[in-house]
């Protein structure tokens, strides 16, 4: 054991881009101005902003967010006010902060994205994470982030044109997740996140009736933890780029655990709408993890797991 009162070294690097820690928040649930208000934004990693369009969406009908066991259901729909209202909006207040600034980027077809990758690429946007778990409308709503090829093309089209570095944000809803994370790096990607939501519903028994409007949603939180650990594993061990681990992460524990998997940094999303101090408590919890169980560094904590499963 090291010193239990030396603080961990818990700097990242995250496709080129270093960061003091690894604890990002998740694209849909973090409004800097919101969360600003109950922490120092500061103390972030990064800080993912909630998914940018060409043009401003306007969302799903309500009800679109339901409790579920374990979670939540959300059938948003990526409501946002578009790229040029967030350049001229949102990157002003968020440049007087330190942590980098990674843009979500969403569209409905490839030249949408192109579009948002293109009106970013010269603001001080530090990376783009590109949503492909959107419907391609042009192929008759097929997802991009659900067929190897159309991910491809999404990836070599927005790398063609960004001068950021570009994580793909990968769908869980497919057979093999490995196959669609070999096809983003294939193309360039720069790095992978996932997972994004597991798609699911919700009925109101007593009213017989389905509860969100939108009728599906997408599921997160706590219940779907299991299933993201065990896609970052098994996409870090398919690819070569560095990958952002998400999905039900709520303590420092949870945290270390996609750390040990292969994750190069963490984002904590539904956690932080229950409890917005979440991912502030959550770097504490796996600082003070760290320190009890000796590691000095990440890489030190995910040596200490290859090591404990032979490798």
């Amino acid at each position: 054991m090291q010193n239990k009162r030396k603080e961990p070294d818990l700097t990242v690097d995250l496709a080129g881009i270093w960061l003091k820690n690894p604890i990002t928040t998740a694209s849909g649930t973090f409004s800097p101005r919101d969360s600003g208000q109950f922490y120092d934004l500061n103390q972030l990693g990064a800080m993912i902003t909630k998914g940018i369009a060409p043009e401003p969406w306007e969302g799903n009908p309500s009800p679109r967010i339901a409790e579920t066991y374990g979670g939540m259901l959300n059938a948003v729909g990526l409501q946002n006010p578009g790229v040029e209202a967030y350049i001229r909006e949102e990157l002003p207040y968020l440049e007087q902060f330190s942590p980098p600034v990674i843009a979500n980027v969403v569209g409905r077809t490839v030249e949408d994205y192109c579009r948002v990758a293109e009106a970013l690429s010269d603001t001080s946007v530090a990376m783009l994470e590109v949503n492909i778990s959107c419907p391609n409308v042009k192929a008759g709503g097929i997802g991009f982030g659900t067929d190897p090829a159309m991910a491809a093309l999404v990836t070599r089209e927005v790398k063609r044109i960004s001068k950021k570095p570009v994580l793909i944000k990968l769908s869980p809803n497919v057979t093999d997740i490995t196959e669609i994370a070999r096809a983003v790096e294939s193309e360039g990607a720069d790095g992978i996140s996932l997972i994004n939501t597991l798609l699911g519903m919700s009925i109101d028994a007593r009213r017989a009736k389905i509860l969100l409007a939108n009728g599906t949603g997408g599921l997160s939180g706590p219940a779907i933890k299991p299933v993201a650990l065990r896609m970052v594993y098994q996409v870090c061990r398919a690819v070569q780029i560095p990958v952002l681990g998400l999905g039900g992460i709520r303590t420092g524990e949870d945290a270390a655990e996609f750390l040990m998997a292969g994750a190069s940094a963490v984002s904590v999303g539904t956690a932080a709408l229950f409890n917005p101090l979440a991912p502030i408590e959550i770097l504490q919890e796996l600082k003070e993890f760290m320190m009890e169980m000796g590691y000095r560094t990440i890489a030190e904590m995910r040596q200490a797991f290859q090591e404990g499963q032979g490798k």
